[in-house]
Protein backbone atom coordinates (compact mmCIF):
# COMPACT_ATOMS: atom_id res chain seq x y z
CA UNK A 1 0.00 0.00 0.00
CA UNK A 2 1.29 3.78 -0.87
CA UNK A 3 -0.32 6.64 0.61
CA UNK A 4 0.00 9.84 -1.66
CA UNK A 5 -0.56 13.24 -0.41
CA UNK A 6 0.19 16.97 -2.10
CA UNK A 7 2.77 18.73 -0.90
CA UNK A 8 2.50 22.63 0.65
CA UNK A 9 3.26 25.76 -0.91
CA UNK A 10 5.17 27.12 1.65
CA UNK A 11 8.36 25.49 2.30
CA UNK A 12 11.46 26.15 4.38
CA UNK A 13 15.21 24.73 4.91
CA UNK A 14 14.98 22.53 8.05
CA UNK A 15 17.70 22.11 10.53
CA UNK A 16 16.36 18.75 12.92
CA UNK A 17 17.56 15.50 14.20
CA UNK A 18 16.33 14.10 11.28
CA UNK A 19 18.64 13.25 8.37
CA UNK A 20 17.78 13.20 4.57
CA UNK A 21 18.37 9.93 3.26
CA UNK A 22 18.11 10.12 -0.83
CA UNK A 23 17.87 11.97 -3.94
CA UNK A 24 14.73 12.42 -5.20
CA UNK A 25 14.19 9.83 -8.17
CA UNK A 26 13.46 11.88 -10.16
CA UNK A 27 15.99 14.58 -9.57
CA UNK A 28 17.21 14.60 -13.35
CA UNK A 29 13.49 15.90 -14.39
CA UNK A 30 13.54 17.94 -11.62
CA UNK A 31 16.86 20.05 -13.22
CA UNK A 32 15.24 20.04 -16.49
CA UNK A 33 12.26 21.53 -14.93
CA UNK A 34 14.55 24.17 -12.75
CA UNK A 35 16.22 25.19 -16.14
CA UNK A 36 12.91 26.31 -17.47
CA UNK A 37 11.90 28.03 -14.48
CA UNK A 38 14.96 30.02 -14.76
CA UNK A 39 15.10 30.60 -18.22
CA UNK A 40 11.51 32.72 -17.68
CA UNK A 41 11.95 36.92 -17.02
CA UNK A 42 10.35 37.87 -13.50
CA UNK A 43 7.20 38.62 -14.53
CA UNK A 44 6.97 35.39 -16.56
CA UNK A 45 7.61 33.44 -13.12
CA UNK A 46 5.31 35.36 -11.34
CA UNK A 47 2.53 34.96 -13.83
CA UNK A 48 3.37 30.83 -13.92
CA UNK A 49 2.90 30.56 -9.79
CA UNK A 50 0.18 33.24 -9.62
CA UNK A 51 1.37 35.13 -6.07
CA UNK A 52 2.30 38.19 -4.45
CA UNK A 53 5.44 39.55 -5.24
CA UNK A 54 7.29 39.21 -2.11
CA UNK A 55 6.49 35.32 -2.66
CA UNK A 56 7.45 35.86 -6.49
CA UNK A 57 11.09 37.59 -5.38
CA UNK A 58 11.82 34.88 -2.91
CA UNK A 59 10.75 31.97 -5.54
CA UNK A 60 12.78 33.90 -7.98
CA UNK A 61 15.63 34.34 -6.00
CA UNK A 62 15.68 30.31 -5.01
CA UNK A 63 15.39 29.48 -8.50
CA UNK A 64 18.51 31.74 -9.75
CA UNK A 65 20.44 29.98 -6.52
CA UNK A 66 18.81 26.29 -7.01
CA UNK A 67 21.24 23.12 -6.46
CA UNK A 68 19.31 19.75 -6.19
CA UNK A 69 22.47 17.98 -5.40
CA UNK A 70 24.09 20.26 -2.35
CA UNK A 71 23.97 18.05 0.38
CA UNK A 72 24.21 20.94 2.73
CA UNK A 73 20.91 22.34 1.42
CA UNK A 74 18.86 19.73 1.43
CA UNK A 75 16.15 19.17 3.85
CA UNK A 76 13.67 16.13 4.32
CA UNK A 77 10.87 16.66 2.38
CA UNK A 78 8.14 15.30 4.78
CA UNK A 79 9.97 18.06 7.15
CA UNK A 80 10.58 20.77 4.42
CA UNK A 81 6.93 21.12 3.96
CA UNK A 82 4.98 23.48 6.00
CA UNK A 83 1.18 24.29 6.09
CA UNK A 84 -2.10 22.47 8.09
CA UNK A 85 -1.53 18.74 6.68
CA UNK A 86 2.47 18.48 7.64
CA UNK A 87 1.28 20.39 11.03
CA UNK A 88 -0.90 17.44 11.90
CA UNK A 89 1.62 14.59 10.23
CA UNK A 90 4.40 15.86 12.56
CA UNK A 91 7.15 14.28 11.74
CA UNK A 92 9.83 15.51 13.55
CA UNK A 93 7.90 14.29 16.60
CA UNK A 94 7.41 10.41 15.17
CA UNK A 95 9.78 7.50 16.59
CA UNK A 96 12.42 5.81 14.42
CA UNK A 97 9.96 3.18 13.53
CA UNK A 98 6.82 5.47 12.67
CA UNK A 99 9.61 7.57 10.44
CA UNK A 100 9.83 4.19 9.09
CA UNK A 101 6.84 3.18 8.51
CA UNK A 102 6.60 6.42 6.92
CA UNK A 103 9.71 6.47 4.63
CA UNK A 104 7.94 2.77 3.20
CA UNK A 105 4.39 3.91 3.12
CA UNK A 106 3.56 7.43 2.13
CA UNK A 107 4.74 9.29 -1.12
CA UNK A 108 4.28 12.91 -1.91
CA UNK A 109 4.04 14.01 -5.02
CA UNK A 110 5.13 17.26 -6.77
CA UNK A 111 4.76 19.36 -9.36
CA UNK A 112 9.62 20.08 -9.41
CA UNK A 113 9.84 16.61 -8.11
CA UNK A 114 7.44 14.38 -9.42
CA UNK A 115 6.77 11.77 -6.36
CA UNK A 116 9.28 12.05 -3.33
CA UNK A 117 9.70 9.70 -0.46
CA UNK A 118 8.76 11.29 3.13
CA UNK A 119 13.18 11.84 3.81
CA UNK A 120 14.40 12.58 -0.09
CA UNK A 121 16.53 15.46 0.22
CA UNK A 122 14.68 18.46 -1.40
CA UNK A 123 15.25 22.78 -1.60
CA UNK A 124 12.49 25.10 -1.43
CA UNK A 125 10.76 25.55 -4.15
CA UNK A 126 7.46 26.41 -5.80
CA UNK A 127 5.84 24.89 -8.47
CA UNK A 128 2.24 23.86 -8.15
CA UNK A 129 1.20 20.53 -10.60
CA UNK A 130 -1.46 22.90 -12.48
CA UNK A 131 1.42 25.14 -13.37
CA UNK A 132 1.31 25.61 -17.80
CA UNK A 133 5.08 25.44 -17.59
CA UNK A 134 5.76 24.36 -21.01
CA UNK A 135 9.12 21.98 -21.03
CA UNK A 136 10.91 18.90 -22.81
CA UNK A 137 7.60 19.27 -25.86
CA UNK A 138 4.72 19.35 -23.08
CA UNK A 139 2.79 22.29 -22.92
CA UNK A 140 2.49 21.52 -18.99
CA UNK A 141 3.31 19.59 -16.01
CA UNK A 142 1.10 17.15 -16.20
CA UNK A 143 1.99 16.10 -20.06
CA UNK A 144 5.31 16.47 -18.68
CA UNK A 145 5.14 14.13 -16.23
CA UNK A 146 2.86 11.49 -18.14
CA UNK A 147 2.57 8.43 -16.69
CA UNK A 148 5.52 8.63 -14.70
CA UNK A 149 4.40 9.32 -11.71
CA UNK A 150 2.16 6.34 -11.49
CA UNK A 151 4.56 3.90 -12.68
CA UNK A 152 7.12 4.74 -9.95
CA UNK A 153 4.06 3.95 -7.46
CA UNK A 154 2.84 1.16 -9.37
CA UNK A 155 6.02 -0.26 -9.47
CA UNK A 156 6.43 -0.60 -5.04
CA UNK A 157 2.86 -1.59 -4.75
CA UNK A 158 -0.36 -2.45 -6.63
CA UNK A 159 -2.65 -0.36 -4.06
CA UNK A 160 -2.64 3.71 -3.84
CA UNK A 161 -4.35 5.09 -1.25
CA UNK A 162 -5.59 8.87 -2.16
CA UNK A 163 -5.16 11.64 -0.04
CA UNK A 164 -4.30 14.02 -2.14
CA UNK A 165 -5.89 17.12 -3.72
CA UNK A 166 -7.75 16.92 -6.61
CA UNK A 167 -4.82 18.53 -8.53
CA UNK A 168 -1.98 16.61 -7.64
CA UNK A 169 -4.27 13.40 -7.63
CA UNK A 170 -4.91 14.16 -11.39
CA UNK A 171 -1.67 13.38 -12.05
CA UNK A 172 -2.02 9.31 -10.98
CA UNK A 173 -5.65 9.11 -11.08
CA UNK A 174 -6.53 8.53 -15.06
CA UNK A 175 -3.28 6.29 -15.18
CA UNK A 176 -4.61 4.14 -12.05
CA UNK A 177 -7.98 3.41 -13.72
CA UNK A 178 -6.88 2.09 -17.21
CA UNK A 179 -4.26 -0.17 -14.85
CA UNK A 180 -6.43 -3.68 -14.46
CA UNK A 181 -4.54 -4.96 -11.57
CA UNK A 182 -4.23 -1.32 -9.97
CA UNK A 183 -6.40 -0.67 -6.87
CA UNK A 184 -6.91 3.12 -6.34
CA UNK A 185 -8.77 4.28 -3.05
CA UNK A 186 -10.03 7.94 -2.62
CA UNK A 187 -10.22 9.31 1.31
CA UNK A 188 -12.83 11.93 1.55
CA UNK A 189 -13.40 14.15 4.84
CA UNK A 190 -15.88 16.63 5.59
CA UNK A 191 -19.32 16.27 6.82
CA UNK A 192 -22.55 15.12 6.19
CA UNK A 193 -24.93 17.61 4.75
CA UNK A 194 -28.89 18.16 3.63
CA UNK A 195 -29.71 15.66 1.27
CA UNK A 196 -26.92 13.15 3.00
CA UNK A 197 -24.15 14.91 1.03
CA UNK A 198 -20.90 15.14 2.00
CA UNK A 199 -19.79 18.46 2.70
CA UNK A 200 -15.86 19.19 2.29
CA UNK A 201 -14.15 22.13 3.69
CA UNK A 202 -10.59 22.28 2.68
CA UNK A 203 -8.87 23.32 5.83
CA UNK A 204 -10.29 20.45 7.43
CA UNK A 205 -9.52 18.32 5.18
CA UNK A 206 -6.22 19.35 4.83
CA UNK A 207 -5.96 18.35 9.02
CA UNK A 208 -7.69 15.14 8.68
CA UNK A 209 -5.48 13.91 5.37
CA UNK A 210 -2.11 14.35 7.82
CA UNK A 211 -3.77 12.99 11.04
CA UNK A 212 -4.88 10.20 9.27
CA UNK A 213 -1.50 9.72 8.07
CA UNK A 214 0.32 9.74 11.44
CA UNK A 215 -2.74 7.80 13.34
CA UNK A 216 -1.84 5.08 10.42
CA UNK A 217 2.39 5.23 11.05
CA UNK A 218 1.31 5.09 15.45
CA UNK A 219 -0.35 1.54 14.26
CA UNK A 220 1.22 0.40 11.17
CA UNK A 221 -1.43 -0.08 9.11
CA UNK A 222 -0.96 -2.07 6.09
CA UNK A 223 -4.19 -2.97 4.72
CA UNK A 224 -6.95 -0.82 2.90
CA UNK A 225 -9.72 -2.17 4.82
CA UNK A 226 -8.13 -1.16 8.40
CA UNK A 227 -8.58 2.64 7.67
CA UNK A 228 -12.01 2.15 8.64
CA UNK A 229 -11.09 2.40 12.01
CA UNK A 230 -9.75 6.10 11.35
CA UNK A 231 -11.31 8.14 13.78
CA UNK A 232 -8.92 11.17 14.28
CA UNK A 233 -10.37 14.68 14.64
CA UNK A 234 -14.10 13.87 14.66
CA UNK A 235 -13.90 12.17 12.18
CA UNK A 236 -15.70 8.44 11.59
CA UNK A 237 -16.06 6.10 8.61
CA UNK A 238 -19.73 6.64 6.91
CA UNK A 239 -20.41 3.47 5.51
CA UNK A 240 -23.46 4.64 3.83
CA UNK A 241 -21.45 7.48 2.09
CA UNK A 242 -18.34 5.33 0.90
CA UNK A 243 -17.76 2.38 -1.84
CA UNK A 244 -14.95 0.14 -2.88
CA UNK A 245 -13.02 2.79 -4.27
CA UNK A 246 -14.27 5.74 -1.92
CA UNK A 247 -13.99 5.84 1.87
CA UNK A 248 -15.37 8.56 3.42
CA UNK A 249 -15.06 10.36 6.99
CA UNK A 250 -17.41 12.56 8.44
CA UNK A 251 -17.43 14.11 11.53
CA UNK A 252 -21.17 13.64 11.75
CA UNK A 253 -21.39 10.36 10.80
Amino acid sequence: MRIIVSPAKKMNVVDSGVDWLDLPPFVEQAEELARAVRALSYDEAKDLWKCSDALAELNFERYRTMNLHDAGRLSPAALAYEGIQYQHLAPSVMSEWELAWLQEHLRILSGLYGVLRPLDGVVPYRLEMQAKLAVGGARDLYAYWGSRIFDALRAESGTIVNLASVEYAKAVAPFARKDAGARFVTCLFGEVGAGGKLRQRATAAKAARGSMVRWCAERGIERVEDLAAFDALGHRFAPSLSSPDTLVFATNA
